[in-house]
């Protein structure tokens, strides 16, 4: 398509539905890694990007089911049962990074592709890298891969993060939800999408204080559990609607 051509001059009126936001979706799939209980996630976006995180949750022996016929909303569930995040999913999303927080909180172990050909120490992932090793996990390169292990688990660290990485803080979250001790993250990010992943991570049982601000608080539980949470609405197609009717 070369061009879209807009005939103006009436005024918009009416209702309209906003869809899930992606940013918010994909890393509370990845917070169904950490539980063997069922989480119901509504509002979900039909994007390319939910049907890879569906793939790869398969591959961790996580089932995806729709339970509506649109499939906006969807049911995880199912027992962990591997750790190895394979390259032909994780090169098609640079998100899949996500499940390597709650892989190592749940098995102590996970061998990631490293999304993108990104070397271990690139920007990309070495934030993740590096909040996850002062927890106590310890990474190698493999093979394209990058394998961690902490077999003793992960334990509360106070981590300040040189900056406010989105992808960086939800993995940090992730995983210190389960890990032993209080874990201070400072320096958060405080986009609304890390408020959503938190308020779902509290209803599955997590102890997180500081929701929305720049020091989170996250102390570690023994086990978390299921519930049912509405991913917040996309807040650019929030934006774009409201321009457009302003």
């Amino acid at each position: 398509m070369d061009r879209i051509r807009i005939r103006g001059g009436r005024a918009l009126s009416g209702e309209i539905a906003i869809s899930g936001a992606k940013n918010a979706a994909l890393p509370l799939m990845a917070a169904g890694l950490l539980t063997d209980d069922r989480l119901v996630l509504t509002n979900v976006p039909r994007l390319h990007d939910i049907k890879t995180m569906r793939l790869l949750l398969s591959q961790h022996g996580i089932a995806v089911e729709p339970v509506d016929a649109e499939g906006r909303h969807l049911s995880l569930g199912g027992t962990l049962s591997n750790t190895r995040a394979p390259y032909d999913i994780v090169k098609e999303m640079r998100a899949s990074i996500l499940v390597l927080g709650p892989l190592m909180a749940r098995a102590g172990e996970a061998q990631v592709s490293l999304p993108g050909g990104c070397d271990i120490g690139s920007r990309p992932i070495d934030l993740h890298l590096k909040g996850l090793e002062q927890m106590g996990a310890k990474f190698r390169p493999d093979g394209g891969y990058v394998h961690g292990q902490a077999p003793q688990g992960l334990k509360g660290a106070t981590i300040v993060l040189p900056f406010a990485s989105v992808g960086a803080t939800e993995n940090i979250i992730l995983a210190a939800t389960l890990a032993n001790g209080k874990t201070v993250l400072a320096n958060a990010a405080q986009e609304p999408e890390i408020t959503d992943l938190c308020d779902c991570l509290v209803a599955m049982g997590a102890r997180i204080t500081g929701i929305g601000g720049g020091t989170v608080t996250i102390e570690g539980v023994a086990k978390l559990h299921g519930a049912t949470h509405a991913i917040v609405a996309d807040r650019i197609e929030t934006g774009t609607y409201a321009c457009a009717a302003a």
